[in-house]
Formats: C-alpha cells, sequence, structure tokens
C-alpha cells in the first residue's frame, strides 16, 4: 500500500473535476458578468486564497526583486492574456467547445518545445499531435451551438497560445520558488492587469444575484487556488506522466457535465472530433523519454 501516492491519485482526479467544472461555471457567470470583471473577482479571491495554502505547506513567498518581471510577465500573460481569451471564448461558444479545444494545450506546448528547445519526440507524440489538432478541427468545422462563432474559437486558439507562452516564461522560476510562489506572485500581476480592463468595461452589479457569486466564489477558491495546490501535490508525488493523465480528464469531465447540467449537445461531427483530440492527447503526453539536441 502506497498512502501517500494514493492521495496523490485522488487529488488528480479531484483537480480534473474541479478544472472540468469550472467551464461551466465561466459559461454561467458570463451571464451577469463582463469578461475581465469575472477575471478580476476570480483572482482577488484567489490572491487571498494563496497565502494561506503556502502556509499550509510551509512554503515562503518571499522572492528576490531581480525576479519581479519575470513574475510580472508571466502574470500577465498566463492570467491576464490567458483570460481575456478564454473568457470571451466561453462567452461566444459553448463550455463543451470551449473546453475540448483548451485540452490540447499540453500538445501545443510539446509542439513549441520541439522547436524552440529541440527536444526529441517520438512518433508517437507526433501522432498524438495530429489526432488532437484534427479533432479540434472537426469540433470547429461542425459547430452546431446557436450561441458559437468564428471570433470564439479564434478567442481560444489564443488562449492556448498565452499559456505556451507562460510555460516558457515560466520555467526559469520554477528551480528558484516553490509553485505556490511563482502562483500567488503572479496572480497578482494578473489580477492588476485585469483592472483597467474591468474599469472599461463599467460593469453593472444589478443582476449579479448569489448564484453567480457562489459560480464566482467557486472559480477563485477551488479553481485558482484549491485545484492548483491538488494539481501541484499529484505532480510531486506522481510525476509529470502520470499527473497529466488526470488533466486529459478535464475537456471529458466538461463535455459530460454540460450535457446533463447545461443542455448542451455536440453533434454527431463534434463528438467525432472530441473523441480524436482526447485521444490524441493521451497518446502525446504518455510518459516517455525526451532529449534536448
Amino acid at each position: 500500500m502506497h498512502p501517500e501516492r494514493n492521495k496523490a491519485r485522488l487529488m488528480g482526479l479531484a483537480t480534473a473535476l474541479l478544472w472540468g467544472l469550472s467551464f461551466l461555471s465561466i459559461k454561467i457567470a458570463l451571464g451577469s458578468l463582463p469578461p475581465m470583471t469575472l477575471g478580476l473577482a476570480r483572482f482577488v479571491i484567489a490572491v487571498a486564497i494563496l497565502p494561506l495554502i503556502a502556509l499550509a505547506m510551509k512554503e515562503d513567498l518571499r522572492v528576490a526583486l531581480k525576479d519581479l518581471p519575470l513574475l510580472a510577465s508571466g502574470g500577465l500573460v498566463g492570467v491576464t492574456l490567458y483570460f481575456l481569451c478564454e473568457n470571451n471564448g466561453v462567452k461566444l461558444l459553448s463550455a463543451s467547445e470551449s473546453s475540448l479545444i483548451i485540452g490540447v494545450i499540453p500538445v501545443a506546448t510539446m509542439l513549441a518545445e520541439r522547436v524552440f528547445l529541440k527536444t526529441r519526440l517520438g512518433g508517437r507524440a507526433y501522432v498524438g499531435a495530429i489526432l488532437s489538432f484534427a479533432g479540434v478541427g472537426l469540433i470547429a468545422a461542425r459547430s452546431a451551438g446557436a450561441t458559437s462563432s468564428p471570433l470564439g474559437f479564434l478567442y481560444m486558439a489564443g488562449a492556448a497560445f498565452s499559456w505556451v507562452l507562460y510555460s516558457f516564461i515560466t520555467r526559469p522560476l520554477s528551480s528558484r520558488y516553490g509553485r505556490i510562489s511563482v502562483t500567488f506572485w503572479q496572480s497578482l500581476f494578473g489580477l492588476l492587469g485585469f483592472v483597467p480592463f474591468a474599469l472599461a468595461e463599467g460593469p453593472s452589479l444589478s443582476m449579479l444575484g448569489g448564484p453567480v457569486i457562489l459560480h464566482v466564489l467557486y472559480l477563485g477558491i477551488f479553481c485558482s487556488a484549491v485545484g492548483y495546490w491538488f494539481y501541484v501535490t499529484s505532480l510531486e508525488i506522481l510525476g509529470p506522466g502520470p499527473s497529466s493523465t488526470f488533466i486529459n480528464l478535464i475537456p471529458v469531465v466538461s463535455v459530460i457535465a454540460a450535457f446533463f447540467l447545461l443542455g448542451e449537445r455536440l453533434a454527431l461531427g463534434q463528438m467525432f472530433g472530441a473523441a480524436l483530440a482526447v485521444v490524441g492527447v493521451y497518446l502525446a503526453t504518455l510518459p516517455g523519454k525526451r532529449v534536448v539536441e
């Protein structure tokens, strides 16, 4: 018996559940809040919660002044720009479509590492990449949702690109600081980046009812703070390979939950595309040896 590994597996499953349901909460909250105001509210909560998580994990949040520009860049790209694209994309697409497109981020990151870091990949990774992007193409081509639009897919592509860029910006920081520390400072800078956009939106709080507030609290506490805590724990105990398997479940959770809770339906071609995308990401992210040339 390995109680620590079993605990990490449960945390990995919980992360997939929390992050998979986040697309539904974003979709519902956007009915009352503008996209960047929602991002601001979400990260105000996250920045308040993350120091408590750091305290529980006995992690020091102090960073060197020389690293603040890099942390700020990561926050503006991985938080402000990412959620500018994702929230606007979810507003124009269904929760199912949005989660499936975001689900190919691990593949996009892997290909970017191949191009810029000259990481050598196996044939299985390339097959997985082809399948995943072909699946996304079918999802976009066969979009049958009444609120879907080409601009929504463009926004989601922007979200994927910004996350890949964020991963490269954050890479040098991972060896100097704990993950919660990096997340806290990037969340703080990302929060500041939301402010001018939220002010420009001029949100009206007259339609902000109890259910919407609960969804915002869920996004801030469980998705931006607790979910990340669970994922970090799973990553540290199980390693990146097994942990990525749980992350690949996120689109599956979103599609099933959106079917039952929001009544979303994928067209037949989209269902086939969704299956291709999930299988492709799974193949591409299976543990394997990667060598920098």
